[in-house]
């Protein structure tokens, strides 16, 4: 079931917190709205659920209009960070809950909750209280409940944040299952976890100030982006103000070669280059500075490196002799690694 934002605006007191969406997630879709704090995802998502009512636009499901519907005429499923569980009740009378608001046959419902629970892994604890469950199990117990009414349209609101990094992980190779296993149900999952859209997410939304900045596969915003703030909040990245030449730019008086398409000559830009693509060493593109902090992580080192006015972060392999602060680098990176953005405020 698609779902279509057709210029959807809230407002709560005069103020806006969504602006005039514009947005279509085709059916059997996975879309990730993603964002910081305040920036509208989750309005827009409350939106869709029936939670808040547009102050103007109209929310579509399957082409049908659905904004002046109750949350319980919608057919949609909803699962949030807090699990939301009835402790008093177990696990099978959780999952249960909603078909039983609709008044679904008794066998009917025995059957659908047996079938949610092997979805999630949680058909040995049906008859256990959510007390005697942990935090991902929990989770999984609510999505088996949103998953049993046979939603056309899954709804997802921070699933993972309450858990931790090892469960997150293993909780998203669960999701990726349950979407394969699912291809008509189309999810909308809010999160401002760039690993959690780059891993899930078919598209992502990159929501900013209650506005939509862009829209895109996950390897399209990360090899492509359209502005500083998407390419800042999607993976992470370099972004360094030049001025344009020909076939090159200018950056802290050093001269890069960049494609440099359709950017007239002497215009201000700024130039996005991920961390990882950047090299320690001899090699095309050749920055030389100091070191200013080195971080291992494990199977890398991260270098913070000052070049002119300007700190470039570059994570290389894990050094058998790395660099000590204050040193001396020189810093590389291939002509087509780099992007060229719209001007802007530089990061790094």
């Amino acid at each position: 079931m698609s779902i279509r934002f057709d210029s959807v605006t809230v407002a709560y007191d005069g103020n806006v917190v969504l602006d005039c969406l514009d947005l279509t997630v085709e059916p059997g879709e996975v879309m990730a709205l993603l964002g910081p704090s305040g920036s509208g995802k989750t309005t827009a998502l409350r939106a869709v659920a029936g939670f808040v009512r547009p102050a103007s636009g109209r929310v579509l499901l399957g082409g049908r209009d659905v904004t002046d519907l109750p949350p319980y005429r919608r057919g949609i499923g909803m699962v949030v960070q807090q699990y939301a569980l009835f402790p008093h009740l177990r696990v099978d009378e959780n999952v249960a809950f909603g078909l039983k608001a609709r008044g679904t046959a008794r066998g009917e419902i025995r059957q659908r909750v047996g079938e949610a629970l092997e979805m999630t892994g949680m058909a040995g604890y049906a008859r256990r209280h959510p007390r005697e469950l942990s935090g991902g199990q929990q989770q999984r117990v609510a999505i088996a409940r949103a998953l049993a009414i046979r939603p056309g349209v899954l709804l997802l609101d921070e699933p993972l944040s309450a858990l931790d990094a090892q469960l997150r992980s293993g909780m998203l190779a669960e999701l990726a299952r349950l979407h394969r296993e699912l291809p008509d149900v189309s999810m909308l999952y809010v999160t401002h976890d760039q690993v959690e859209a780059l891993t899930l997410a078919d598209r992502i939304a990159v929501m900013d100030k209650a506005r939509l900045r862009a829209c895109g596969t996950p390897k399209e915003l990360y090899r492509a982006p359209t502005d500083a703030f998407t390419a800042s909040f999607v993976g992470g990245a370099n972004l360094l103000p030049v001025t344009v030449s020909s076939g090159s730019v200018d950056l802290a008086g050093r001269e890069v070669k960049v494609d440099t398409a359709g950017v007239a000559a002497g215009a201000r830009a700024t130039l996005c280059v991920r961390p990882h693509l950047v090299g320690i060493g001899e090699g095309p593109n050749q920055l030389t500075g100091i070191v200013q902090e080195i971080q291992w992580r494990g199977a890398t080192h991260r270098l913070y490196v000052r070049i002119g006015e300007h700190d470039v972060m570059a994570d290389v392999r894990e050094l058998r002799d790395p660099p000590w602060r204050g040193d001396e680098v020189t810093l590389h990176f291939a002509p087509d690694d780099a992007v060229l953005l719209p001007a802007g405020v530089g990061h790094g």
